[in-house]
């Protein structure tokens, strides 16, 4: 049987999958499904996040001296916004998870959002690194499952 990882796990069973009947190798296949599709959905969480982490690392850098004063429209919510003034351009509030902020100066904000950026962009190539090692093992899993059903048929 073929080498389906990409990396040795000694703590890993090996199977062989020729050993498995119809039924097992369908649930194996579906057990692998469900981890793919969570795999996915953890995979475009993490793009919003990296979105969401750009947006308002470019936001700073917009932030320059002369905008002090100035009129601007403050989110409370995703759709609700307040208005409100430009006081201090040298110091933001960020937003750094679950009701908590942070007050910083312009440059360690964007110090933050670009190591946030990095972190999760980190996250990302992990998951993608599963994800294919699993899909291989999937499509491993259904080769074995279309010979044993074409050897049923013969």
């Amino acid at each position: 049987m073929a080498q389906i990882s990409a990396r040795e796990a000694p703590h890993l069973q090996q199977i062989d999958l020729t050993a498995l009947n119809l039924q097992q190798l369908s649930t194996l296949k579906q057990q692998l499904d469900q981890e793919l599709n969570l795999f996915q959905e953890s995979l475009t969480s993490l793009k919003m996040a990296q979105t969401k982490f750009q947006n308002s690392g470019e936001c700073l850098e917009k932030v320059t001296s002369d905008l002090e004063g100035r009129s601007i429209l403050v989110p409370l919510t995703g759709s609700m916004y307040v208005p409100g003034k430009l006081v201090d351009v040298n110091n933001v509030i960020i937003d750094i998870g679950t009701r908590y902020y942070a007050q910083k100066d312009i440059e360690s904000g964007k110090d933050y959002f670009k190591r946030k950026i990095n972190f999760v962009t980190e996250q990302m190539e992990k998951i993608q690194v599963l994800g294919l090692e699993k899909s291989k093992i999937r499509d491993a899993v259904v080769e074995v499952m279309e010979i044993k059903m074409q050897n049923q048929t013969a």
